[in-house]
Parts: structure tokens; C-alpha cells; sequence
């Protein structure tokens, strides 16, 4: 008897919900409820609505009926009864019988440009109503976009979770993405127009307004392209004008703009192209990458430019980039700003290659706004190249493999937004999906916690039935980049989650976004498992090396070989090699993702051609290869085993001596002040590997001189006071040294296998047993022994 008045108490609760048309949800008595809205009814005001509030309630009724196969009407008044959910930017609306329950105050978030208040009213016991109160018709959209974030939805099924009251407002102005279409993308030219729309409609709905194109560049023909450059140039424009979205163009001049025909036909191009547009917000003219002209030049060329486009669109402006201008450059651009104040420009774009955006932002007239454009969409050789990276990623992901770094671009964010008025970021393909939501969402509120974004991101593109877990998922892919990929135990049991979820949700398998993610957690299952037992092989063959002197030096190049080529007599883990080739076609059909030059036609290896990469060599077997005849064609036995014995032991020089291969993570123990993802990666980039692009990507070098590390040094501990010791590195530039922070002097040595530098160390540096190096950060160093000799 001591239970029934909870009892009592839940079943009141869940009637009195019922009379809502509210059903509750926790057998245990909390006060959760949710609301059906099965048979809702969308209410809009009467009369043409702007572009973005009828977007509002189209991108609604599709998107639910797309999940649900449920088609929500939409009526001008409002119903006697049932769920409604009502749009409106109006402070009062005649003929809903209902009154606005708007809040007056200035100074709320609802009441600033593109903001909203997403909340539910239930006095009404017959007509329970789902308000998307917007400030502007922008902010009915996005009040849309959220509520789809937070509905539980199954086929025939959808409710929203109670209790809910959203007010917000976007803290920076531009918040976009660049989606280009052209030959170079990894993905967007295989699309048409309507694939375009959808995705532009699904980054809106995480708060983006604007995207940028390209209609010049890259003039090549594209074996993908469904309609025509200049056709899409002119849809994109229509889709964002549709959405009540700004429309961007990225037109650099990569050709000499003293060359006045050349010159005069870009104008004509500009203004032709101006005319097509239905609509255009914004031109953003890069000063260099590509393109090298200097200010004086580029200055008069883009006021003619502003004077073609005014006339067609009179509220666009030009954008400037300060990218690859030398310090005199960038300061004959500001001169000319401060003297001339040119009202045709909208602000300053800084990318990679800029002026620090602090320093930008201290610089600029206040006039003029400042524009981020990160680079999201590389991972190596780039503005923000991930930290932490394992050699063996670089070689096969390459610059634009399946990126989400959800934490890492959450952070870069945060670091420098605050000097900006937004950003729209560099992508070449859908690749970095995940990371255009965290800086469309991060873009909208810089506190907003990652793994809610993720939850956001994953219930609507996959569903409430795993949006957890699959978010989890996503910060677990993050993670398999993070440190020595040998030791990250971590990467598997990532493996062992996503295929769990794809058992649990077989329907998402031609998902593509679920497909990039699933791709991503077989590929570095794949490559670690291929990186661990390709270093054993190396370590086999070079033991074999080491005998050289009683097996002779062709029998031992001859054993080292077979053994090398064991990965591809006995293949490692030939089932998830099965699986990558799989996804990677899949993603090529059900979204155009080219991850291979000759299967898919990728525009080049570098452009996110993973699966041409997914067998490059984790050990040196391609430099043993290339070595071993230039041994063999030495002149006596004696000098081939001299060769053989500095090969056995390159990387282990023997007890009390030490070795790193700087930019290799997993074997650089040595060095100092490694980048980590937990820092600030924005502004201390100069510590995080760098992994040079040589040969078209299928360099043969030995793999520790694929990659360096601009590091402040080495320490080392626990040295022999009494002992001799030598410093040896390779670098491909001169390396000015320091020991302890005394400079010293060294010589050049040719090996016969590379060149390497060698510095002498004093001995009343190690009485305590401790030696510092450090060395210029613009001296890219690839490898350090501390030779004990």
C-alpha cells in the first residue's frame, strides 16, 4: 500500500497528458512527456511569404516526410483542434484567432537578426501548438532547423521530447561554407542540381547562411558534371535565393594582370556572370593561392570589378585576401584602405597563407569586416594540419581522406572567431561533412558542447535510434588519429562499435554520410593492422641484413627481400581490405565521392584518392628495393656489408644511443613540446609533423625522410657523463645547432646512403647527464642520433 499514491500520482499525470494530447514517457514517474504530432498541422500566415519562412515550412514538411513518410499539411488559419506547429516573423497574425505570444523586449535573443524562440504551448488543451517564433524570416528557418534536430521519428511515428524552450540568436554573421563546382572537388562535380539543393537545405539547417562557389577556376572539363559550369553558376544562385541564402563567388586572377586583354576579358567574364546571377552577396578576390600579382595591380583590378557588379547587385561588395602578399604588400594594402576607404569593399578575408587573423583585425578599418576561410578539408600540408598524426595515415589518407575532427575544428574555431565577423570555410568535397556542422553550429554559439553537436548531427541524418552511439562513434574516429598508431588499441574497438551499429541499423548502409564513417573505421583498422605487422617484417629483414657478414651480402639482400614481399605473398587482413575497396564504390554511387584516379576518375592523387593509397608501403620496402642493386654493383664484398651493416642498424645504433624519426609519432620519443589536440592548434601549428607530397604521392624515399617536425628539439636523460657522444641528423636544408643553448659547429658527411650532419658534443655539456638540442624552427629536421660512441 505504500507505493499507491505514486501510483495515483503517475496515472493523473499521464491522463491529464493525454487530455494534451501529450503522451508520457517514463514508466518510473518523471516528468517527461512527449508530443505527437502524427497528425500536426504546419500554420503559416496568409500571403506570399518571404523566400526563408516558405522555406521553413517546405524543408519541414519534406524533411519529416522523408523519415517518417508522413506529409504534414500546411493552412493559412488555424484548426479547430489537433498539434500545430506555427511559423511566423510577424508580431501578430489576423486570422489565427490566436494570439502571438511574442516577447517585446529589444534586447532578447529572438529579437536579433536571425534569431528565434523554438517552444511549446500546451494551454490549449484541444490545440497544443509548437511555436518557431522568428526575429526575421531567416529566423523562422533556422527555429525549423532546430526543431528537425530534436524530433524522435520513426516510420508512421514522430514526437517531440518535452519540455523545450529555445531562444537564441547567432553570435557572428557569416557562417558558410565554399562548395565549388569544379573538376578539382573530390565530389561536387558529380552532382546536379538538386543534390546541390539538398545539401544546401541540410547546412542551413545546422545554421549556415551562405556558400561559396567557384564559376571560373579550374577550367578543365570534368568526366562527372551532369549540366555545365556557367548552368550550375546560374542554379546556385537560384537555390540560394530560394533558401534566402547569400550567394559567394571565389574568383581568383591566376594570370598576369599587366596583360590588359587578358584583364579586360575577366571583366567582361565578371560582369557576364554578375548578369546570369539571380542572386549575389559577395565576390571574395584571393590575393594569392592562386594568382601572384602584387597590390598595385590588384587593387585597380577589383575596383573596375566592383564597378561591374554594383550596377547588377547593388548590396554585394568585393572581398580581398592578403594570402601570399610579402609584409610590404600587406601594408600598401592598408595604406591604400586607410586613405581611399573604397566603399565597393565588404571587408578582408584571411586564409592560409595570411597575415595573423589578431593582427588582421587590429589593423583593419573598423568599416570593413573580417572573414575567416579555414581550411577544414586537408589534413596535411594545409592551414590547420592535424596534430599528432602517425607517418602511416599521411601515406595512405593523404591531404583529403574522411576527416571528422570534431574537438580539433571545435577548437580552432573558439581560438580565433572571436576577432572575426564569421568565417566560410575551404572544403573540396563532402569528406569534412562532420566539420561543417561543428563550425555552422560553433559559427551560431562558439559554448555549444561538441558532443551535442554530434547528437544533433547524427539523430537527424541517421536517426534517434542510434544518434548516441553514432556520435560517440564520430569522437571515436577522431581519436584513431590521435599519437602512435601502433600503440592505439582504441582503433579496433572503434571498428568493433561501428559494426555494431551497422547490425543494429541496416537501413542506413547507402547512407553516405554513414558510409564515410564506416569507411573511415574499417581503413585505419586496415592500415594499423598492415602498419604492425609491416614493421615486423622490416625489423625481420634488417636482422637478416645484420647476418650478412656469414650469409654474404647477395644472400642477405636476397632474404631481406623475400621478406619485405611478404605483404604481398601473405597479405595482411585481406577482409578489411575487401571491405575499403567495397564503401569506397559504394560512396562513388550513392554520392559521388572519387577515391581513385582510374576507378572513379578523381581529378588527381592528391584529391582524396584513398583507395589508390590504402597499400602504400608502411615499411621500406620500396627503398630497399631501389638500394639494394645500387649495393650489389659496389666494388668488393667488403663495402656491400660496410652498406648492409649501416642499413641493419639505421634505426637502432646501439646500447646508449638514441635515434628519432622527428614527424613520426611513434618513434620520436625525444622530442620537445609535441603538439596535442588538447592545446590551442590555431596558433602553435609549427610542432605538429609536416609530411611532404613527392612524386605524386608514391615517393620511394626511405619513410624517415618523408616526413619532419618544425620542433624546438630533443632532451635526452640519463646519459654516461663519462662517455664521447656525436649528434647526427638529415635534413634537406642547413641546420644552425645548439646544445644546451650553446651554438656549435658541424660537418657534413656522405654516407653513401644520404647525406647526414654531424656535431661533435662537448663533454662538460653531459656531467648532469642531460643534453638539450634545439635548432632553427625553419630547419625542417628529419631524423636525430645521439651516437654514443
Amino acid at each position: 500500500m505504500g507505493s499507491l499514491p505514486a501510483t495515483i500520482r503517475r496515472l493523473f499525470v499521464s491522463v491529464g497528458l493525454c487530455l494534451l494530447g501529450l503522451q508520457a514517457l517514463s514508466p518510473d514517474g518523471r516528468a517527461e512527456a512527449a508530443l505527437d504530432l502524427k497528425d500536426a498541422v504546419v500554420v503559416v500566415r496568409p500571403g506570399d511569404l518571404p523566400n526563408a519562412e516558405q522555406a521553413a515550412a517546405t524543408v519541414l514538411i519534406e524533411e519529416v516526410e522523408a523519415r517518417t513518410g508522413l506529409r504534414w499539411p500546411v493552412v493559412n488559419s488555424w484548426p479547430a483542434k489537433g498539434a500545430v506547429i506555427a511559423l511566423t516573423s510577424e508580431n501578430s497574425v489576423p486570422g489565427w484567432g490566436r494570439e502571438l505570444p511574442r516577447r517585446q523586449a529589444k534586447d532578447l535573443p529572438e529579437s536579433r537578426p536571425e534569431g528565434y524562440r523554438l517552444f511549446v504551448d500546451t494551454s490549449a488543451a484541444s490545440s497544443p501548438a509548437v511555436w518557431i517564433i522568428g526575429a526575421d524570416p531567416r529566423g523562422v528557418f533556422f527555429g525549423a532547423g532546430r526543431l528537425l534536430q530534436h524530433l524522435e521519428w520513426g516510420k508512421g511515428t514522430i514526437q517531440l521530447s518535452l519540455p523545450i524552450d529555445i531562444v537564441t540568436a547567432p553570435v557572428y554573421p557569416i557562417r558558410g561554407h565554399q562548395l565549388g563546382y569544379r573538376h578539382r572537388a573530390n565530389s561536387y562535380d558529380a552532382w546536379d542540381d538538386k543534390q546541390y539543393e539538398q545539401h544546401i537545405r541540410e547546412l542551413a539547417i545546422f545554421g549556415a547562411n551562405c556558400i561559396e562557389n567557384i564559376p571560373f577556376e579550374d577550367s578543365r572539363p570534368s568526366p562527372h558534371m551532369p549540366v555545365s559550369r556557367p548552368e550550375m553558376n546560374r542554379r546556385l544562385s537560384e537555390i540560394c535565393d530560394r533558401y534566402d541564402i547569400d550567394y559567394w563567388v571565389w574568383t581568383p586572377a591566376d594570370f598576369d594582370l599587366n596583360d590588359t586583354a587578358r584583364r579586360a576579358r575577366a571583366l567582361d567574364d565578371h560582369e557576364a556572370f554578375y548578369k546570369e546571377c539571380k542572386r549575389l552577396d559577395a565576390v571574395f578576390f584571393p590575393g594569392g593561392d592562386p594568382g601572384n600579382n602584387p597590390p598595385e595591380l590588384v587593387l585597380p583590378f577589383l575596383e573596375d570589378v566592383g564597378k561591374r557588379l554594383l550596377p547588377v547587385h547593388p548590396d554585394a561588395r568585393v572581398w580581398l585576401s592578403l594570402q601570399k602578399f610579402s609584409g610590404k604588400e600587406v601594408k600598401a594594402v592598408y595604406a591604400y584602405l586607410e586613405t581611399e576607404r573604397p566603399t565597393w569593399l565588404g571587408g578582408i578575408v584571411a586564409g592560409p597563407s595570411s597575415p595573423p587573423i589578431p593582427g588582421t583585425r587590429e589593423r583593419l578599418p573598423k568599416q570593413y569586416k573580417l572573414r575567416h576561410y579555414p581550411d577544414i578539408t586537408h589534413n596535411k600540408l594545409c592551414q590547420y594540419p592535424f596534430p599528432s598524426w602517425d607517418l602511416a595515415y599521411s601515406l595512405t589518407l593523404g591531404r583529403e581522406g574522411i576527416n571528422p575532427c570534431p574537438v580539433f575544428y571545435a577548437r580552432v574555431h573558439n581560438a580565433l572567431a572571436p576577432y572575426t565577423d564569421g568565417f566560410l570555410t575551404y572544403s573540396d568535397g563532402i569528406h569534412d561533412d562532420v566539420n561543417k556542422t561543428v563550425w555552422s553550429v560553433r559559427g551560431w554559439d562558439p559554448d555549444a558542447d561538441v558532443r551535442d553537436i554530434l547528437i544533433g548531427y547524427t539523430r537527424f541524418f541517421f536517426g534517434p535510434d542510434v544518434a548516441e552511439e553514432a556520435a560517440d562513434g564520430i569522437l571515436a574516429l577522431e581519436k584513431n588519429w590521435v599519437g602512435a598508431l601502433a600503440l592505439n588499441g582504441s582503433v579496433d574497438a572503434t571498428l568493433t562499435h561501428w559494426t555494431h551499429l551497422e547490425q543494429k541499423a541496416p537501413q542506413l548502409a547507402e547512407n553516405w554520410r554513414w558510409q564515410l564513417c564506416v569507411l573511415r573505421a574499417n581503413y585505419d583498422a586496415y592500415v594499423r593492422h598492415r602498419l604492425i605487422y609491416e614493421s615486423k617484417l622490416e625489423q625481420q629483414a634488417n636482422a637478416v641484413l645484420g647476418d650478412a657478414a656469414s650469409l654474404g651480402a647477395g644472400h642477405a639482400m636476397d632474404a631481406a627481400l623475400e621478406i619485405l614481399n611478404r605483404t604481398k605473398t601473405h597479405p595482411c587482413r585481406p577482409d578489411l581490405r575487401a571491405r575499403v575497396d567495397a564503401l569506397c564504390d559504394a560512396l562513388f554511387n550513392s554520392i559521388g565521392l572519387q577515391t581513385s584516379v582510374e576507378r572513379h576518375q578523381a581529378s588527381g592523387s592528391e584529391r582524396g584518392a584513398i583507395l589508390d593509397f590504402v597499400d602504400y608501403p608502411l615499411n621500406d620496402r620500396w627503398w630497399f628495393e631501389d638500394e639494394f642493386p645500387k649495393i650489389r654493383a659496389l666494388g668488393s664484398e667488403s663495402e656491400k656489408l660496410d652498406r648492409l651493416e649501416l642499413i641493419a642498424k639505421w634505426e637502432n645504433p646501439g646500447p646508449g644511443s638514441y635515434y628519432d624519426d622527428l614527424g613520426n609519432i611513434g618513434k620520436s620519443p625525444h622530442v620537445i613540446g609535441i603538439e596535442a589536440i588538447e592545446t590551442s592548434p590555431a596558433l602553435r601549428w609549427d610542432l605538429t609533423p609536416s609530411f611532404p607530397w613527392r612524386d605524386n604521392g608514391y615517393c620511394r624515399d626511405r619513410l624517415a625522410w618523408q616526413c619532419s617536425m618544425r620542433a624546438r628539439g630533443v632532451a635526452y636523460e640519463h646519459l654516461d657523463p663519462e662517455a664521447t657522444y656525436m649528434v647526427r641528423l638529415t635534413s634537406r636544408r642547413k641546420v644552425t645547432m645548439s646544445m644546451d643553448d650553446e651554438h656549435v659547429a658541424g660537418t657534413r658527411n656522405d654516407t653513401g646512403i644520404v647525406e647526414v650532419h654531424e656535431y661533435p658534443v662537448p663533454q662538460e655539456l653531459i656531467k648532469d647527464g642531460r643534453l638539450t638540442l634545439t635548432w632553427s624552427l625553419l630547419a625542417p629536421v628529419s631524423e636525430v642520433w645521439l651516437l654514443k660512441q
